[in-house]
């Protein structure tokens, strides 16, 4: 693994390459925007997603998708989820069964349901039967880049590619650890996301702690039963790609999706919120596909419905925590 792409330059991409380029001889960083591809090559720094940060010497910036892969032993994909597909896609001619695969995208496809792994393999399917490994776990791109200490996981179904994974990527400040359950990692880093835009209504509110004790302690509980209906462990949800990415979002300060939650509790329209964003808050397509997935698997998922019915049904913010109060009584 001397070779790596990553494909996606938003904040987290920047700071994964910032993170990642003293563990490879070469990373080449896929910006989508050809104007910011070029004061990012003149700068050395992200000046729209991620600014204050250089990018190390070895990090090349490109438009191109054909250069950012030519000659990559490991892609690491880290483009919002709605358009995984369709960069999976365009990347296909320049994809090769020798590279390894991993997913740093936290969301579920619309439509069909799947997570990102399952999105990456059916597009490489016509042309490779390949694994895919899914890293996930309590990151702010911010921190990252500023050198902070930093766990996550790093899961796939294929132990040798997970573990080669955490060799490369592994250094002194970023230390992953290896899953077998790519299931469990996926479903919690993406159901999380609603999580945190409750989290984010309740502050914006003005409710206390004991309100958000218990919104994290039953986010939880929904994102297990999930989980663990479409196959997965229990005990993943207690990791860092669950509770511990969880938390992290719904506490902390830089999260997108629990600003999203505390604008909606201020009065704002989600169109309006979502216009005013550079960056995507994932919690907002993950709810429609967490929604269709509890229908498909027969899995209660109270609050992910709630905040679907406050995004897109106009439900007031506190009366979908009444709601969620309100619910028939029953044993945890």
């Amino acid at each position: 693994m001397k070779n790596l792409a990553i494909i996606g330059a938003g904040s987290w991409g920047t700071a994964l390459g910032m993170a990642l380029g003293p563990r490879f001889e070469r990373v080449r960083l896929w910006v989508y925007e050809t104007d910011l591809a070029a004061r990012m090559a003149a700068s050395r720094e992200n000046d729209v997603y991620l600014p204050g940060f250089q990018l190390p010497a070895n990090v090349e910036v490109t438009s191109s998708l054909a250069a950012a892969l030519e000659d990559a032993s490991t892609v690491l994909s880290v483009m919002p989820s709605h358009l995984v597909r369709s960069l999976y896609e365009q990347m296909l001619p320049h994809l090769t069964e020798r590279m390894a695969f991993v997913s740093a995208t936290k969301g579920l496809e619309n439509g069909t349901l799947l997570r990102m792994s399952e999105v990456i393999g059916a597009v490489l399917a016509p042309r490779m039967a390949v694994p895919v490994a899914v890293i996930s776990g309590p990151t702010f791109a911010k921190e990252v880049a500023a050198g902070q200490p930093t766990a996550l996981v790093v899961s796939s179904t294929d132990a040798t590619l997970a573990g080669r994974v955490q060799a490369a990527f592994s250094g002194p400040v970023f230390r992953l650890y290896t899953s077998s359950d790519p299931i469990g990692v996926e479903i919690g880093g993406s159901i999380k996301n609603i999580v945190a835009i409750g989290a984010g209504v309740l502050h914006g509110l003005g409710l206390g702690d004991n309100p958000m004790a218990a919104l994290i302690t039953r986010g939880l509980a929904e994102m297990t039963r999930l989980a663990v209906a479409m196959g997965g462990r229990a005990q993943t949800l207690a990791g860092l790609a669950g509770l511990g990415d969880l938390v992290l979002t719904c506490h902390g300060e830089l999260s997108r999706n629990r600003m999203v939650g505390v604008e909606l509790a201020h009065g704002r329209k989600l169109d309006e919120i979502v216009h005013s964003m550079r960056m995507v808050a994932e919690g907002i397509k993950t709810t429609n596909a967490a929604v269709g997935l509890a229908k498909r698997y027969a899995v209660e998922m109270p609050i992910a419905e709630r905040m679907f019915e406050m995004m897109h049904s106009d439900l007031e913010p506190r009366v979908a925590i009444q709601r969620l109060m309100e619910r028939s009584l029953k044993g945890e």
